[in-house]
């Protein structure tokens, strides 16, 4: 008997084999990450299944590729040739939302946007939401230690993590942390978990707190003739109150959304910041005003109606779609100190004009969190080569300025290069030490995260990548 049919013997129909199938599972959203072709498809109904996966695989040596949605940036579910790639779909049940608690008990492949509506029907809510959360799977938030808007106030994923389930290579199950929102016994695993993007352990059941229902936000946009003043009035805004919202948008992504969707927004601005507070009367909001008009505000208007604070953040959510419309983009995700925001807008422009290349940033600004969007025709080699030099020259100059070449996205293939770099030799090589205590053979998500660059494998985060 093959190896593929002694998985479809214990998988029964949670085997794809079919190529027209698995050509929809090997990438994520990263489509300029080089996918392999992976042996099939396994689509677990439980945990039982996936430790039956996971021994499997260990005795067979073959290579695991997890997945949620597929809506990760970074290339971390991307196929490798050989493999299987594992997806959580039908693993998609909210198994308890414990009112008293404030707690709920999901499996990997619950969309983020599904508890966000099952906790507000008891008065609860659940804060981390990238922007795609509508799509995006919580087992996927989890791999990558997913932020999102709001997470400038209420914090990312592994702020509600409270324990978790994962198998092991090897098919041993194993449970951290609990429902308790105190636990320092031992050392902390679930932390450990949260963000390892599928390379230390298959994840298949999450507990996270969930928060009481937030009030009414009162939203604020400004307008600013440069990305810089923005900067600047979102640095002063953080020192004085705790926002809710701190996003900005700048030229390029403001009309690439206007083009995709009308939304009547100003397309002459050089950068528009949407700001938002939940906190009782208008203090807050007057101090965010002050600090918009000293930083040179153009045009500056709140407003408490919901429905247009949501238009507003529906033109933020949109960017990323938007310019898709334009060409292939490589995302950026990294994130610099609160005080070098205005210098790294000023390094991203001149990085623009040296590189002759299309970007569109957007940031997570309240957390320093920028996400620079690098636009080029893949059909054009000379146009890509500068899209991938910029790629680059963006994480050097957040590393230079003390920040990370990623915020909330993960490393994935894409950013590997750079990772020595930023973690240090020491570090890395404890990083490898641990990847080696969970997966001695390797087979989970391998060439994702902390391994060597291989022919094939390379891209943007290859070795030459490296400075």
């Amino acid at each position: 008997m093959s190896p593929l049919d002694e998985l479809a013997l214990m998988l029964r129909d949670g085997l794809v084999t079919d190529r027209d199938v698995i050509e929809g599972y090997r990438h994520d959203k990263a489509l300029w990450a080089p996918g392999g072709w992976p042996l099939a498809v396994a689509r677990p109904s439980s945990t039982a299944d996936v430790q039956a996966l996971a021994r499997w695989a260990t005795k067979h040596r073959i290579a695991l590729v997890p997945r949620g949605a597929g809506t990760g940036v970074a290339g971390g579910a991307t196929a490798i040739d050989g493999c299987v790639v594992v997806s959580f779909e039908r693993m998609n049940r909210i198994l308890a939302i414990d009112e008293a608690a404030m707690v709920a008990v999901v499996q990997p492949g619950v969309l983020n946007g599904e508890l966000k509506a099952a906790a507000h029907e008891r008065e609860l809510w659940y804060p981390p939401d990238p922007s795609s959360y509508a799509i995006s799977t919580i087992g996927g938030n989890v791999a990558t230690n997913a932020g999102g808007l709001c997470c400038v106030k209420y914090g990312v994923t592994s702020d509600y993590v409270l324990g978790l389930e994962a198998v092991l290579a090897d098919g041993t199950a194993l449970r951290t942390g609990g429902r308790s929102r105190k636990d320092v016994a031992g050392y902390d695993l679930t932390r450990l978990l949260v963000g390892s993007e599928g390379t230390l352990a298959l994840i298949t059941e999450i507990t996270l707190r969930l928060r009481r229902r937030r009030p009414p936000a009162t939203t604020l946009v400004a307008t600013f003739g440069s990305l810089e003043a923005s900067g600047r009035a979102v640095a002063a805004i953080v020192r004085s109150v705790d926002a809710s919202m701190l996003e900005i948008m700048d030229r390029t992504a403001i009309r690439a959304v206007e083009r995709f969707r009308p939304l009547d927004l100003d397309t002459e601005a050089a950068a528009m910041l949407i700001a938002q507070s939940d906190a009782p009367g208008s203090a807050e909001l007057s101090c965010m005003q002050a600090a918009c008009e000293a930083a040179g505000g153009t045009v500056i208007a709140t407003t408490e109606d919901e429905g247009e604070g949501q238009m507003l953040l529906t033109a933020r959510r949109l960017a990323l779609t938007a310019l898709e419309q334009l060409g292939t983009v490589l995302v950026d995700d990294v994130a610099v100190p609160l005080p070098q925001l205005p210098e790294m807008f000023r390094r991203i422009e001149a990085i623009v004009a040296a590189n002759q290349t299309t970007v569109a940033t957007v940031a997570h600004a309240g957390d320093g969190n920028l996400h620079p969007l690098v636009v080029f025709d893949r059909n054009d080699a000379a146009a890509e080569a500068r899209a991938v030099a910029a790629f680059n020259e963006v994480m050097t100059q957040a590393l230079d300025l003390g920040g990370t070449i990623t915020g909330e996205h993960g490393v994935g293939t894409l950013k590997r290069g750079l990772l020595t770099r930023q973690l240090g030799a020491a570090s890395l090589a404890l990083h490898h030490r641990i990847k080696d205590a969970f997966d001695p053979d390797g087979i989970l998500n391998p060439g994702k995260v902390i391994a060597p660059v291989t022919c094939g494998v390379g891209g943007v985060g290859s070795a030459d990548a490296e400075r």
